[in-house]
């Protein structure tokens, strides 16, 4: 097993689908006799365990709770068979330098469309500029890697649309599914009772948890629980800049809704399979893992038709999907996913295998060796 390297501009304590597939991926490497360090920027709350490693950090003024990595390679990485960036830019530079030092291949992640965060720097005509030269070097980042992994079919598309060259290869982020299970029933009635959550004999319950970013589009929501036929109660778990403006489209659309905060992460299959339906309008997803954690957990998605969750969710199989912008198709999908609840969750947890770590990680491996080979 290769040693590897791994650059990343976010990490613990924030937690994240870039976080969470960054650990996963690194237990399971250990599990197999590898080595996976990770070097990403120092912050509050967060003591490095044996082979983290941090670099200086400052605050991002644009983003809070965002600490910007200053460039560091630390030495006790330099003898990696292979480099992983996990970001592009910030330490994704430091992993890039690395690699050149160090004569090993660069394999660049590509987790996160740089280009659809352009709104958090500039606004009006200013965003389109940020936007392009985001995109701009995004291209040439990634057409510097040996190989560029992607979660999803059209995460690569969307590459090669940009003028990616590199070779493009598609590892799912993967779910421990494990750990991602449906609780018994006495554990989904504590977790009810906890956060004061109706009882399922009382009507569904649907709703979203993850980061509340205004590029997710979950104002989309509201009105959409409201149009649909169904009388649910609506949930949101996780937080972020956009809960205001969320907070403010539950009142106007005058649904039943509860906001449970950022919750422990033991208790988030309790969360996902309490729903009975996981709402998703987000379409700037390179994968959309927490959908995924859904599925696992028994739980089927309405999602948008649109970016990766176009793929991600299997329409009639493990959730419905609905176009973009449609209100009356959003709240037409909820509905008809809550008629089918039963043979959707079925179908959702006999995908769990496919949609595992252990899964991903063989499809990591066999990119590292094509390209130590």
């Amino acid at each position: 097993m290769q040693t590897v390297a791994a650059f990343t501009d976010t990490y613990l304590p924030t937690v994240n689908g870039v976080t969470y597939t960054l650990e996963s991926w690194r237990e399971e490497w250990r599990t197999r006799g590898g080595r996976m360090d990770v070097v990403f920027p120092s912050a509050p709350g967060h003591d490095p365990a044996a082979g983290e490693y941090t670099t200086r950090s400052v605050g991002f003024p644009f983003y809070d709770g965002f600490r910007m990595g200053l460039p560091g390679v630390p030495d006790a990485v330099r003898d990696a068979d292979v480099v992983h960036a996990h970001t592009p830019f910030a330490l994704g530079l430091s992993g890039w330098y690395l690699a050149r030092r160090i004569e090993a291949p660069l394999v660049a992640s590509y987790h996160t469309p740089t280009a659809e965060y352009a709104d958090y720097l500039a606004a009006g005509p200013a965003a389109a500029v940020v936007e392009g030269a985001a995109r701009r070097y995004e291209r040439r980042y990634m057409n510097a890697a040996a190989a560029v992994v992607v979660p999803s079919e059209p995460a690569g598309e969307h590459l090669r649309d940009i003028g990616v060259h590199t070779p493009v290869e598609v590892v799912p982020n993967g779910v421990d599914t494990d750990f991602f299970a449906r609780p018994d029933d006495d554990t989904l009635a504590e977790f009810r009772a906890e956060y004061d959550l109706p009882d399922p004999a009382d009507g569904p319950v649907v709703g979203y948890t993850g980061r509340h970013g205004f590029e997710k589009e979950l104002t989309e929501i509201p009105p959409a629980v409201a149009a649909a036929d169904a009388d649910a109660t609506l949930v949101f778990g996780g937080d972020g800049p956009a809960r205001d403006a969320v907070e403010r489209a539950c009142e106007e659309a005058g649904v039943d809704a509860r906001f449970l905060g950022f919750l422990p992460r033991e208790e988030l299959p309790a969360l996902y399979a309490g729903l009975d339906a996981f709402l998703f309008p987000s379409p700037v997803e390179t994968q959309g893992l927490v959908a995924l954690e859904a599925n696992a957990c028994g739980t089927p998605v309405v999602g948008v038709n649109a970016g990766a969750l176009a793929d991600t969710v299997v329409d009639g199989e493990t959730g419905h999907h609905y176009p973009r912008g449609d209100t009356a198709a959003f709240a037409d999908a909820i509905d008809r996913t809550l008629a089918e609840r039963a043979s959707l969750s079925d179908a959702c947890l006999d995908r769990r295998e496919e949609t595992s770590v252990e899964h991903a990680v063989d499809r990591l491996a066999e990119v590292y060796d094509a390209v130590t080979e």
